[in-house]
């Protein structure tokens, strides 16, 4: 028990000298006082998560389409702002793409910066709803392992980025991250509008890989800057890259799924010969009833 005492004593004294280091400018910003109320929130999303979807086991899904085309709108203004203030600001700050430390003064581009770099932090709380009107609409499918461990961890991540570290290299992850969500959102907004607009939307594939590269992107960064030994905290560097890796893996696995096995499994239905319904072989597609199988639209 004593060990126990010392060791959360020890942890205590730590984290009170690590707040001590952190950017001064940012301290009194909403959320960024303590990490309590971050780690809270992260772990009331996944509680929820998993409350919500049996709770919802036996009602009817909600139908929430202009619910959730204005919350994805809403992220699109909000992703372009944060993509738009870190361009600007850090082009008339004069920073640099392969190694740029964290100048913490009161600049006014330095400042707006920051304040884009919190904006980025929090918009990840506002996108947990995401999962939450999955689990209203009932679309379990779409919960899955990638979707709650991206969600949970970028929000209690990107805490330690802005308390401690809210310019320099971090501007480019959160720059190229909104740029990507402007579109993704851009995509989700489409797509609650109705079955009638998923011909609009042939270019969801192109998404995923759009967004797998700046993951590789971002690795590239973070290997060019420790390359360079930039001024720059290195464990979120190694931390960076590792949870990079994470990512990366999860993604492929879905794109592996997603795209590559379900078009070759489409492929083998479309041409196996030996197929049969209700006793008589399909010809050219079709099912002996006659029907034409076709893919579901999500």
């Amino acid at each position: 028990m004593d060990i126990i005492k010392d060791k959360y004593y020890e942890l205590t004294k730590f984290y009170d000298w690590a707040l001590e280091q952190s950017d001064p400018r940012v301290k009194d910003w909403f959320l960024m006082g303590s990490y309590t109320p971050t780690l809270a929130i992260t772990a009331l999303y996944v509680m929820l998560v998993y409350a919500g979807k049996w709770w919802m086991e036996k009602r009817e899904a909600y139908k929430l389409r202009m619910a959730v085309f204005y919350y994805n709108i809403g992220l699109v203004i909000l992703n372009f702002y944060i993509f738009y203030q870190t361009l600007v600001n850090t082009y008339r700050a004069g920073y640099s793409y392969i190694c740029q430390p964290v100048v913490y003064s009161n600049d006014e581009n330095e400042v707006n910066i920051a304040k884009a770099l919190w904006w980025f932090y929090f918009s990840k709380c506002i996108e947990m709803m995401d999962t939450f009107f999955f689990v209203l609409k009932k679309k379990n499918n779409q919960i899955s392992f990638l979707h709650v461990y991206h969600h949970a961890t970028m929000f209690p991540i990107w805490w330690i980025g802005i308390k401690w570290v809210a310019g320099g290299q971090s501007f480019f992850g959160a720059m190229v991250n909104s740029f990507i969500h402007v579109i993704m959102y851009s995509y989700y907004g489409i797509s609650a509008l109705g079955p009638q607009y998923q011909k609009y939307l042939w270019w969801k594939r192109y998404l995923t890989m759009l967004q797998l590269t700046q993951f590789y992107i971002g690795m590239v960064y973070a290997l060019s800057s420790l390359y360079h030994d930039c001024d720059f905290p290195k464990w979120m560097q190694y931390f960076g890259l590792f949870y990079g890796v994470t990512i990366i893996a999860l993604f492929l696995n879905f794109y592996i799924q997603e795209y590559i096995k379900k078009h070759n499994e489409k492929y083998r239905k479309k041409h196996d010969d030996g197929s049969v319904t209700n006793g008589t072989s399909g010809r050219n597609g079709k099912h002996a009833n006659g029907h034409v199988e076709t893919k579901k639209s999500k």
